[in-house]
């Protein structure tokens, strides 16, 4: 096992004895194993262990016996005792989660004040089975099947090629001290239950149950990148995106193999659980525009003509804009204002307006615009409502929402970046135009 782990692992992870590193050692065989490899390797390291007095007499003694191993290996040692109860009823979180950010937070503390290169973790191949059956059970899809990476950031996991097994046949060859953790051999918890009870009564199926189980989880791990590399290829040629949001055409989902699969990989990073993607993935079928689903940051509109993605609106409660104001500041943008002479070139961009400031009654007011509200746009003779000519305009809904109006004395004298009002527009006798302008 010492010769595999210096001639295979060593050289796979890129572990250097010049480097320095911390271990998280718990006192079981596990984390023994790996202490005695990366000694007898001679990779320079530190040993981390937290107490998380949750057993008592047990716990001090398995902070004391780590203490001593490390002494007697001259190796510097950290220990941190964690009030783990404590912080579980405090964030509202289990025992395992609340250990679990403990024992990080402490290993990173120690790494970073330290100047080390990495934090080695004993977890091995049953381990890995473990995480991801557990990764099944709550339903994480695919990536949950990778289970454990060997490296991830500053995290190395040098023993997921060995079983416990493995391990333990090394502890008793070596002559190795360890300590056992009573709690392992309670059903109390999902991970314990699986493996004393469910894995076990799986392997018994057939001989080689648990190799094989370890082949197709590797296979389907290598199928998951492979789709990633083809998700990413798939979006980019679908997916338009601009400063707005994402527009995603019902034609580029609709047939597509593996469609909700593409959809969930597209929406998981703005919050959209599985759940929201298969009805959202359900109703692309027949689409009935104007359906909205909210993820805590985003939205996603179901418009004519395919799928809008965008943050949810800003709350806009409205300001006032004085005679002698200089600039303003909405969601959209900012917007510089002058009063100049008429004799200015016509500014026909949308986004801005000119305005015959005498035609205008201070202060002026912007705000959403809302149901009811009309407007005479420029060049017709007749109001139409704002909700028809954004329709017309071919909005979105999922931009309608942001839609805001510049209102004079009741009067909507601008839908901003759409169209002024006719009967405020600059004309022959201007004299002075109150000039909006987008910066």
């Amino acid at each position: 096992m010492l010769d595999q782990f210096t001639s295979e692992i060593l050289p796979r992870l890129d572990l250097k004895k010049e480097g320095r590193y911390l271990l998280g050692f718990s006192g079981g065989v596990d984390s023994v194993c790996l202490a005695h490899l990366l000694w007898k390797s001679g990779i320079p390291f530190e040993i981390a262990h937290v107490n998380f007095q949750l057993r008592g007499e047990e716990s001090e003694q398995d902070a004391e016996f780590s203490a001593r191993i490390s002494d007697e290996w001259g190796i510097p040692f950290h220990l941190h005792h964690g009030n783990t109860q404590k912080i579980a009823e405090e964030k509202g979180i289990s025992i395992q989660m609340a250990a679990r950010e403990i024992r990080y937070d402490f290993f990173e503390k120690i790494r970073a004040q330290n100047h080390l290169q990495g934090i080695f973790l004993a977890h091995h191949e049953d381990d890995q089975l473990e995480t991801i059956f557990l990764n099944l059970l709550r339903g994480t899809g695919i990536e949950g099947l990778y289970g454990m990476a060997e490296k991830k950031g500053w995290l190395i996991r040098p023993l997921l090629s060995f079983s416990k097994e493995n391990l333990l046949e090394y502890a008793k060859s070596n002559q190795l001290e360890w300590r056992e953790d009573s709690s392992n051999a309670k059903s109390d918890y999902k991970r314990n239950k699986l493996r004393l009870e469910a894995l076990p009564a799986l392997y018994e199926v057939a001989s080689d149950a648990k190799a094989n189980l370890l082949t197709s989880f590797s296979r389907l791990k290598d199928t998951g990148k492979a789709f990633s590399g083809l998700f990413e290829d798939w979006k980019s040629i679908h997916v338009q995106t601009d400063e707005d949001g994402s527009f995603l055409p019902y034609t580029s989902i609709q047939h597509q193999p593996g469609g909700a699969s593409l959809l969930y990989f597209w929406l998981r990073p703005y919050g959209f659980q599985p759940d929201q993607v298969n009805q959202i993935h359900s109703s692309v079928a027949e689409p009935k525009p104007g359906t909205v689903f909210y993820s805590p940051s985003h939205l996603i509109n179901l418009d004519r003509t395919g799928i809008y993605l965008a943050p949810k609106p800003i709350e806009f409660d409205g300001i006032s804009v004085e005679e002698k104001s200089v600039e303003i500041y909405l969601p959209e943008g900012t917007y510089r204002i002058a009063r100049v002479s008429p004799t200015i070139p016509i500014d026909s961009s949308p986004e801005n307006a000119q305005l015959d400031e005498d035609l205008l009654e201070f202060p002026l007011e912007i705000r959403n615009w809302k149901e009811g509200d009309r407007f005479m746009p420029l060049g017709m003779n007749a109001e139409k409502k704002i909700s028809d000519f954004l329709i017309d305009s071919k909005v979105p809904l999922i931009k309608k929402q942001q839609v805001k109006v510049l209102v004079s004395s009741g009067k909507i004298a601008w839908v901003i970046g759409f169209r002024i009002a006719d009967w405020a527009k600059r004309g022959p006798s201007t004299r002075k135009v109150f000039y909006f302008k987008k910066s």
